[in-house]
C-alpha cells in the first residue's frame, strides 16, 4: 500500500520545508520545485518572445513600413532571438524535465548538488532579465541579431553589452546544470541500475550535459572578448583594430552548433520515453539509440564550419565540414528508424503525448532533410542567408525541441501536478499548433529559394504572397499556443485527480504517487530488470 493510500503521503507541492509560502519556493532545494520555477519563468519569457515574433510577422505582411520602423524591427528581431535561443530553447528541456525527472528516473532523492541547482536557476533568471532589459534601457535595443556577429556587435551604439552579459550569465547557468547532472548520474543511480539499465531520457541528458560543460565556456570567452573590444578597444575581431571577424564566427559556431544538440537531444530523449509507453512494448534498439545520442554529441563538436561556407574558408575545410554534416545525420536517422520500429506491431493508444511525439518526427525529418541541403556546399551558397535557412532552423528547433517539449508536458503533466488535462482540448490545441506551424514556416522554404533574404525589414512585392501566408500561419500557431497552455493551466488546479500511472508506463517515475513525495521514494528502489520491461517478452530478455 502506498503512503497516499495510508494518508501519510506528502507531495512536494504540499511540503513546506524550512521556509513557508513564497520563501518556500524561492529558497527551495527540492529538484522538482526548481524544475517548476524554470517552467513558470520559461512560459512567461516564451510568450514575450512569441509576441515579438507576431509583431514582426505583422510588419512583414506587406512591403514597406507597416507598424514599425527598421531600427525597431532589428531590435525586436535581436531580442526575439536572444530570448528564444538563450532563455528558452537551450535551457528548457534539461532545466525543466531534467531537473524534475532525472533523479526520479534513476532512483535518487535529489540531484547531487541541490544548492548549486538553485544557484543555477537564479543565474538563469538574472541572465533572462538582463536580456529583456536590453530592449528598453537607454541606448536602444541591440540590433546585431542573436549571433552578435562582428563588426556589428563591436561598433553598434545600442545596448549590445547588456545582451552579451545576459548570454554570458545564461551560459554559466547551463554549465552548472550540466555538471550537476553528470555527477548525479555517475554517483546517485539506484542499486542495480547499471549504465545499460538507465532509461534513455537520462542518457540523452548525459550526452547533453557534456556538451554544456565542454562547449559553453567557448562562447562565454568569446562574448567577453567582444565586450573587451567594445570597452577597451582590444582588436580581437574588428578589422579597424587589427582583428579578424572570421575568428569570431569560428569561436561562436564552435559552441553554437553543439548548442543545437543541447536543444534537440533531450527532446529526442522525451519522445523515446513516449513511444514504448503508448505502444506497450520495449523500445526497439535500446543500445543503438543510446550510442546514437553519444555519437551526435561527439560529432556535433566538429561540424561548425558548415555555417561559414560563404565566409572565405578554404576548399578543403568546406569539403571536411560538409562530410561531417552528412555524417552527423546518420545517428539521427538511426533514432527515427528505432522510433518507428517501436511503434510497429505495438498496442498503440493515440493519446495527446503520442500525437505530439509523432508530429516531432514529421517536422524534425523535414528540418533534417533541408539541413542536408544546407550541408552541401553548392546548394548552401545559393540559399545562404535566405528565408530557406529561417524555415530549416525553425523546423529543427521549434518543430523538434518545441514539439518535444509539448509532448513532454502532456506526457508528464499528470505526474507533475497530480491532475489530468482535457484530452479534447489537447487535440484541438495540437490541430492549431501543427497547422499553424506548417502554414507559418513552409512558405519560407519557397520564398527563400526565390531569393528572399532573411532578417530584412523590407522586401520586393514578388515575395508578398509567401509573407502573407506565413503571417496567417503565425496567428493560427499563436491561437494553438493559447488553447494548449490554457488547457494545462486550468486543469493543473481543477482537473480530475490523476492516478499514479495513467499511461501504464514502466519507468520509475510511474511507480510512485502523483505528484511525487518530497524525497521521491520512501525507500530507494533496487533495479533488477531492463529499463523498458513490459513483462516476459522475448524483447526484454
Amino acid at each position: 500500500m502506498s503512503n497516499s493510500e495510508t494518508g501519510t503521503h506528502v507531495s512536494y507541492l504540499e511540503h513546506e520545508g524550512k521556509y513557508k509560502g513564497l520563501l518556500g519556493w524561492l529558497l527551495t532545494t527540492d529538484h522538482k520545485k526548481i524544475g517548476l520555477l524554470y517552467l513558470y519563468c520559461i512560459i512567461v519569457f516564451f510568450f514575450v518572445a512569441a509576441i515579438l515574433g507576431i509583431l514582426m510577422r505583422v510588419e512583414l505582411i506587406a512591403p514597406g513600413q507597416t507598424i514599425m520602423g527598421a531600427q525597431t524591427y532589428n531590435g525586436m528581431f535581436t531580442i526575439h532571438g536572444i530570448i528564444m535561443i538563450f532563455v528558452i530553447v537551450i535551457p528548457a528541456l534539461p532545466a525543466i524535465f531534467g531537473n524534475f525527472f532525472l533523479p526520479i528516473m534513476i532512483g535518487a532523492k535529489d540531484v547531487a548538488f541541490p544548492k548549486l541547482n538553485l544557484f543555477s536557476f537564479y543565474l538563469f533568471l538574472i541572465g533572462a532579465i538582463f536580456g529583456v532589459l536590453s530592449q528598453f534601457i537607454g541606448g536602444g535595443a541591440p540590433d546585431t541579431g542573436w549571433t552578435f556577429y562582428v563588426p556589428y556587435s563591436s561598433q553598434s551604439s545600442t545596448n549590445v553589452i547588456y545582451a552579451l552579459i545576459a548570454a554570458f550569465i545564461l551560459g554559466f547557468s547551463s554549465i552548472l546544470t550540466g555538471l550537476n547532472f553528470i555527477v548525479t548520474m555517475h554517483r546517485m543511480r539506484a542499486p542495480g541500475m547499471g549504465w545499460f539499465r538507465m532509461p534513455l531520457f537520462p542518457w540523452s541528458l548525459y550526452a547533453t550535459a557534456w556538451i554544456q560543460v565542454l562547449a559553453t565556456p567557448i562562447v562565454g570567452i568569446t562574448l567577453l572578448m567582444v565586450i573587451a573590444e567594445r570597452v577597451l578597444k582590444i582588436g580581437f575581431f574588428d578589422p579597424a583594430l587589427g582583428g579578424d571577424p572570421v575568428l569570431f564566427q569560428h569561436l561562436f559556431w564552435i559552441y553554437s552548433h553543439p548548442a543545437v544538440y543541447i536543444m534537440i537531444l533531450p527532446g529526442m530523449g522525451i519522445v523515446t520515453e513516449i513511444f514504448p509507453t503508448f505502444s506497450q512494448k520495449p523500445i526497439f534498439g535500446y543500445t543503438a539509440i543510446l550510442f546514437s545520442s553519444l555519437a551526435i554529441a561527439f560529432v556535433g563538436y566538429f561540424v561548425w564550419g558548415h555555417h561559414m561556407y560563404t565566409a572565405g574558408i578554404s576548399t578543403g575545410s568546406r569539403w571536411f565540414f560538409s562530410f561531417l554534416t552528412f555524417l552527423v545525420a546518420v545517428p539521427s536517422a538511426i533514432k527515427v528508424f528505432n522510433w518507428v520500429s517501436t511503434l510497429y506491431g505495438g498496442s498503440i493508444e493515440m493519446r495527446p503525448p503520442l500525437l505530439y511525439a509523432i508530429s516531432f518526427i514529421f517536422l524534425f525529418m523535414i528540418g533534417g532533410f533541408t539541413g542536408l541541403t544546407l550541408g552541401s556546399v553548392a546548394t548552401d551558397i545559393q540559399v545562404h542567408d535566405t528565408a530557406f535557412v529561417v524555415a530549416h532552423f525553425h523546423y529543427i528547433i521549434f518543430g523538434g525541441m518545441g514539439f518535444a517539449f509539448f509532448a513532454g508536458m502532456h506526457y508528464w503533466f499528470p505526474k507533475i501536478f497530480g491532475r489530468m488535462y482535457n484530452d479534447k482540448l489537447a487535440y484541438i490545441g495540437w490541430g492549431f499548433l501543427f497547422t499553424g506551424f506548417n502554414v507559418l514556416y513552409f512558405p519560407q522554404f519557397i520564398i527563400g529559394l526565390q531569393g528572399m533574404p532573411r532578417r530584412y525589414f523590407d522586401y520586393l512585392p514578388q515575395f508578398q504572397t509567401g509573407q502573407v501566408i506565413s503571417t496567417i500561419g503565425g496567428f493560427i500557431l499563436f491561437t494553438g499556443l493559447i488553447i494548449m497552455v490554457g488547457n494545462l493551466v486550468y486543469h493543473a488546479k481543477r482537473g480530475a485527480i490523476a492516478p499514479a500511472n495513467p499511461w501504464k508506463g514502466v519507468t520509475l517515475e510511474w511507480q510512485i504517487p502523483s505528484p511525487p513525495s518530497h524525497e521521491n521514494f520512501d525507500e530507494i528502489p533496487e533495479i533488477n530488470h531492463a529499463p523498458y520491461f513490459f513483462g516476459n517478452t522475448s524483447e526484454n530478455k
